[in-house]
């Protein structure tokens, strides 16, 4: 077992302790709409204008800052809405932050990669857990200059880290360059314009929990009015008292509408955005909320029932369902999906298979769902993967932690929890153990299916190998009878070796008369010999 690395150990996964939920506002009219934009593009101002304050500020942000920016803005909006564009403002600059950390580390790993593989002579093989050399001497340049390239970023890249200088586009950087493309994007510049100045309003603001239905400034009753706030410039476009603008429109949420109605009835603190589908030139409402940290169960609870291990591909799911022990049940699963296109198709792709999945795993009646803890930040590199272009593409197009987030999510509102076990040679192993011995000529076994069954057996805290050794000096067996491993050929349970001596021949009774002497032999090779 030398060279393999030290396996995490599994774990249930945390339960969701947010949520969200959306509706349209329909039959808006010509007045809501110019209060909805006139709304968003002044509190967007007010975003961007907050944003480049706290950039400008970088490492240093005190609280006597913060105050003194909220006080700033709570001159030109309300002190609400001055809180909730403070405290978006924050959580942009430290996603900011995060991002800037893994591009550092990004280069430095690519830098690691060249600078070993530079090392090493020309035409030098690699090995199945190194790169070797480069295969040119063309080759070695091009990479050399790369290696250059590489240092100076990571050398500025750390340089702004240190400095706490961070580059954010409010809008997206996107849809940014999209400018430069406009043809391309089949846009027009006017499209593009009310696009970009869309994705840069800021028409949303916190709960407040004791205030009237949850939220003072974005208010909407149990039937469905919703009403603004409006900030101090805009107030002559209120229509109710209390420099209130009160839409048309009314919402009404089907998915989860009862719970969202007992949190504003009881005043609990909901949060709301509004914003504007450009494509689809639709407004819609998102109201979400915090949850109490869901407890999870132990990990002996989950694994009582048994395990469906989960095996996540480019293009489909492969679940095979265990028994407390280990042991395959049934067939194979496949939950299929395209994660080609749009990334609404996409995230729709993902959500349709993952509740076949999870319907699935409620009619066998197991309690969890074991799946691998994947995450492909640092096998996305060029330098790692050189020229399988296709398979970069491939890992950078699977969405790991958007799957395991909503997976959670949607499996904790069934009653399910999630096991996450270390994905370290599953599908190797696997397919080692298990695709051979589980192929009948009436089922086909994949590598992917019998992945599944190594990623179970990881989440029940069974080896993935289907026998072990026995304990040494096993009674007659002196550690020498039994392997680890069975035979390909070998599906069924190990027996006791008969004996060496007194075997009883094989062949039919001596008391039974043959009814066919034995042939002669037509061969040479097998007659005896007459020289013995």
């Amino acid at each position: 077992m030398g060279g393999l690395r030290k396996l995490a150990a599994s774990f249930v996964v945390s339960g969701p302790c947010g949520v969200a939920v959306r509706d349209r506002l329909k039959h808006l009219t010509p007045q809501d709409e110019r209060v909805l934009r006139a709304v968003g593009a002044h509190q967007g101002t007010l975003a961007s204008r907050d944003l480049k304050t706290r950039c400008a500020d970088g490492l240093e942000h005190s609280g006597d800052t913060w105050a003194a920016r909220k006080r700033d803005l709570t001159g030109v909006s309300s002190s609400r809405i001055a809180g909730a564009i403070t405290k978006a403002t924050h959580d942009q600059w430290a996603l900011a932050r995060r991002c800037q950390a893994a591009h550092i580390q990004n280069l430095a790993t690519g830098i690691k990669t060249l600078r070993h593989r530079l090392s090493l002579p020309v035409g030098e093989p690699g090995t199945k857990r190194a790169a070797g050399g480069y295969r040119s001497k063309n080759e070695w340049f091009r990479k050399s200059r790369r290696l250059a390239m590489l240092e100076a970023r990571h050398a500025a890249a750390v340089a702004e880290w240190q400095a706490g200088r961070v580059r954010v586009v409010r809008g997206g950087k996107r849809l940014l360059n999209t400018r430069h493309h406009l043809t391309e994007a089949r846009l027009t510049e006017g499209a593009w314009r009310e696009r970009w100045e869309a994705e840069r309003w800021f028409i949303a603001v916190d709960g407040e929990s004791g205030k009237q239905f949850g939220n003072e400034t974005i208010r909407v009753t149990p039937d469905g009015e919703v009403s603004i706030k409006l900030p101090v410039p805009l107030a002559h476009l209120a229509n109710t008292r209390h420099g209130r603008y009160t839409l048309t429109a009314t919402v009404a949420f089907a998915h989860r509408g009862q719970e969202w109605a007992d949190r504003i009835e009881a005043n609990r603190a909901v949060a709301y955005r509004i914003h504007l589908d450009v494509e689809r030139g639709r407004w819609y409402l998102t109201a979400s909320w915090q949850r109490p940290a869901v407890q999870t169960i132990p990990l002996e609870t989950a694994r009582a029932r048994g395990m469906i291990g989960v095996d996540t591909n480019a293009d489909h799911f492969a679940a095979y369902h265990l028994d407390q022990h280990g042991n395959p049940i049934g067939e194979p699963h496949r939950f299929p999906y395209d994660l080609s296109g749009t990334a609404g198709h996409r995230d729709a792709q993902i959500r349709h298979a993952l509740t076949r999945l999870i319907h699935w795993a409620r009619r066998v009646g197991v309690a969890a769902i074991g799946i691998e803890d994947l995450d492909f930040t640092p096998e996305k590199t060029r330098e790692k993967h050189g020229r399988h272009k296709r398979f970069r593409q491939l890992i950078s197009g699977m969405p790991t932690a958007k799957l395991k987030a909503r997976l959670v999510s949607m499996a904790a509102e069934h009653g399910l929890s999630i096991v996450a076990v270390d994905p370290a040679y599953t599908s190797m192993w696997g397919g080692q153990h298990w695709q051979k011995p589980l192929t009948t000529p009436h089922r086909k076994m994949s590598r992917h299916d019998a992945a599944g069954i190594a990623i179970g057996r990881r989440a029940l805290g069974h080896p993935i190998r289907r026998r072990t050794a026995p304990p040494p000096h096993d009674q007659s067996d002196r550690a020498g009878h039994r392997t680890a491993q069975a035979e390909p050929g070998n599906r069924g349970p190990e027996e006791t070796r008969p004996p060496t001596t007194d075997r009883p021949p094989r062949g039919p009774s001596p008391s039974r008369k043959r009814k066919r002497g034995t042939s002669a032999s037509n061969t040479v090779r097998d007659a005896p010999s007459t020289q013995q």
